[in-house]
C-alpha cells in the first residue's frame, strides 16, 4: 500500500465536493471517491438558501450561481407561456363546442416559499424585515436546482485540483486511531480522516457503526421530470386533495405527488411511467397519460440523525448524517452547511495548528440545526394527513399563512437567516454570518473570503486590532476599512465559514486575543 491521503471523502454530491473544495483551499491532499459514474439527474433539490448562496459567494462563485439562478428562470418563464398557451386552446376549443365551456386553471406564479404545499402569501411579505437585512448580493441568486450547485462545484473541485475517483465503490475501512485505511475495489488506500458524503445509505456511517435514531416514514412521494398528456385539467402550483398532495411546475414537466398510505414496498426498483401514472390520477383526479419519464424518484418522510458525527476519525455530513423528507428543500442546504463548518476545522487539525476540540465545535454547532430541520419536516408532514383534524389544523395553518407575520416569519425560517451557533457570547451577531456590508473602498465584505482564511474586520482603523492580528498571518487577514453606511460596530473576527466569532462595539480589544486562539490556534 503505497496510496496515502491526508482526508479522503466518500461521495461526489454537492456536499463531497463542497467539503473537497474547502479542504484544497485550505492546501489539504484530499481524495473523493464516488461510487457514480457521472452525476446523478434525477430530480431533486430546485432552490438554495440564503447561507448556501453566501457561501459560494465568499469563495468568489456568485457569477456562476447567478448564470444557474437564470437560466431555471428562463425554464420558468418557458413553463408560463406553456400555461399560458394551453389555457388559450382551451378557452378556444370550449368556445367552439356547443355550450360545452371548460374553465382553464389559473396560470402558475411563483411563490418565494411554502409549508407543507401551503404558499406563503407574497403580497403579505414584510421584506424589510432586519432578518433580511445585509445579506448581500448572494440572496439574489437562490432559485438553484441541486444539479446546478453540483456542476458549479465539480468545475471548482477540477480546477483546483482535487482528485475525483468515479464508478468506485468503497467496500471497507479500518481506524486504527492513526489514520484510516479503506478498500475499494483491489486498491488499498491509507488516510488521515474519513468523511462520509455518501448519502442516506451512507456505507461510512453503517461501517463506523455511527447510532442513527429516528421516526419510521409514513408516506410515499414520487418526483419526476415528465412529458404527458390531460396536464390542462390539473392546475399549477401546489393543491391538497382528499388523497393527498401535489405540486405541477415550476418548471415544464416537473410534478410532485405525495400519498399518505405508508411507505413504498421496495424504493430500490425503478419508478415506471405506470406507477407514476397510477399516483397523478389518484392525487389529482385527472385522467393523465406519460408519454415519457426524463428523470423519477421515491421518497419517503423517513426521519434519522446520527448522535454525533464524528467517531475517532471518521466524519459524516449531509444526508449521512441525516436523513428527512425533502419538504422545503432544506436538505442540499442543510448539507452545503455542514461542508463549509467542517472543511475549514478539519483543514485546521490536519495542518497542526489545531487540536481535535476545534473538530468537536463541529457536532456542537450543527446537530442543532439538523434537529430543527427534522422538526421542520415532521411538522410538514403532520399537516400533509387526510384525517379530519389534521385537515382542520391546516386550515388554521393556511390562515395563518396569509398574513404578514405568518408568512414573514416562515420565510425567514426557511430562507435560513435565522441560523445562529451558540458561540457562549451574549452580542448578537456572534455566532451569526457575518453581515455583508458594502464598504467605503469599493469591496464587500464578503470579498475578502476568497482564500479560506478568517476575516478579523477593522471598520474604526485601530493600529491595537491590526497589531493583534499580526500573530496569525496564515489564518487570518486584517481588514482595515470604513462602512459605506454607518455601523454601531467597531470590529469583527469572522471564521473562514462566514460566522462571527468576536464584535467590538468600540476601539476595545477585550475579548479579542481569547477569539483569536480559540478558533485560530496559538498566535504563530
Amino acid at each position: 500500500m503505497n496510496e496515502t491521503h491526508d482526508v479522503v471523502v466518500v461521495g461526489a454530491g454537492p456536499v463531497g465536493l463542497m467539503l473537497a473544495c474547502e479542504l484544497r483551499l485550505a492546501g489539504v491532499d484530499v481524495l473523493v471517491l464516488e461510487r457514480l459514474t457521472e452525476m446523478d439527474r434525477t430530480v431533486k433539490a430546485g432552490a438554495v438558501n440564503v447561507p448556501t448562496a453566501q457561501a459560494l459567494y465568499r469563495r468568489g462563485l456568485l457569477p456562476e450561481l447567478l448564470e444557474q439562478h437564470e437560466a431555471t428562470f428562463a425554464r420558468f418563464a418557458a413553463f408560463q407561456q406553456s400555461l399560458a398557451a394551453t389555457a388559450t386552446a382551451t378557452a378556444s376549443a370550449g368556445a367552439a363546442s356547443a355550450g360545452a365551456a371548460s374553465t382553464p386553471p389559473a396560470g402558475f406564479k411563483m411563490v418565494p416559499g411554502h409549508f407543507a404545499g401551503i404558499p406563503l402569501n407574497a403580497a403579505a411579505l414584510d421584506l424589510d424585515d432586519p432578518a433580511f437585512a445585509d445579506a448581500g448580493p448572494a440572496a439574489a441568486a437562490w432559485f438553484v436546482s441541486q444539479q446546478g450547485v453540483e456542476s458549479i462545484l465539480a468545475q471548482r473541485a477540477t480546477d483546483m485540483g482535487v482528485e475525483i475517483r468515479r464508478g468506485v465503490e468503497v467496500t471497507g475501512f479500518y481506524d486504527d486511531g492513526i489514520g484510516v485505511t479503506l478498500n475499494h475495489g483491489d486498491r488499498t488506500v491509507r488516510a488521515g480522516w474519513l468523511v462520509g458524503c455518501d448519502g442516506g445509505r451512507s456505507i461510512v456511517r453503517k461501517t463506523a457503526g455511527f447510532d442513527f435514531p429516528g421516526l419510521d416514514p409514513e408516506i410515499t412521494g414520487r418526483q419526476a421530470l415528465i412529458e404527458m398528456t390531460g396536464a390542462e385539467h390539473i392546475a399549477p402550483g401546489w393543491h391538497d386533495t382528499p388523497t393527498g398532495i401535489y405540486v405541477y411546475g415550476p418548471v415544464p414537466g416537473r410534478f410532485l405527488t405525495v400519498e399518505l398510505d405508508g411507505p413504498p414496498a421496495d424504493r430500490t426498483t425503478p419508478v415506471t411511467a405506470a406507477e407514476l401514472e397510477r399516483s397523478f390520477r389518484t392525487v389529482t383526479g385527472a385522467d393523465v397519460r406519460i408519454t415519457q419519464v426524463h428523470s423519477a424518484t421515491r421518497f419517503t418522510d423517513n426521519t434519522r440523525q446520527a448522535t454525533d458525527y464524528r467517531r475517532g476519525r471518521v466524519l459524516l455530513a449531509g444526508d449521512a448524517a441525516h436523513v428527512h423528507s425533502p419538504f422545503g428543500g432544506q436538505g442540499l442546504n442543510l448539507g452545503i452547511g455542514d461542508a463549509v463548518n467542517l472543511g475549514w476545522k478539519l483543514a485546521a487539525v490536519v495542518r497542526g495548528w489545531a487540536t481535535t476540540d476545534l473538530l468537536d465545535t463541529y457536532t456542537t454547532e450543527r446537530h442543532p440545526i439538523g434537529a430543527w430541520v427534522l422538526d421542520w419536516t415532521r411538522a410538514q408532514v403532520a399537516l400533509m394527513r387526510t384525517d379530519p383534524r389534521s385537515r382542520a389544523l391546516r386550515a388554521v395553518m393556511g390562515e395563518l399563512l396569509s398574513t404578514r407575520d405568518g408568512a414573514t416569519e416562515i420565510l425567514k425560517k426557511i430562507s435560513g437567516v435565522l441560523h445562529r451557533y451558540d458561540l457562549g457570547a451574549a452580542h448578537p451577531l456572534v455566532g451569526a454570518v457575518v453581515p455583508d456590508l458594502e464598504l467605503a473602498n469599493g469591496t464587500r465584505v464578503g470579498a475578502h473570503f476568497t482564500t479560506g482564511r478568517g476575516v478579523l474586520l477593522d471598520l474604526a482603523d485601530s493600529p491595537a486590532i491590526r497589531s493583534l492580528a499580526a500573530g496569525w498571518p496564515d489564518r487570518v487577514e486584517a481588514v482595515t476599512a470604513k462602512s459605506a453606511q454607518p455601523q454601531t460596530i467597531s470590529a469583527m473576527l469572522v471564521r473562514p465559514d462566514g460566522i462571527v466569532a468576536w464584535v467590538a462595539d468600540s476601539e476595545d480589544t477585550s475579548g479579542l486575543e481569547d477569539a483569536l486562539v480559540r478558533w485560530f490556534g496559538p498566535a504563530r
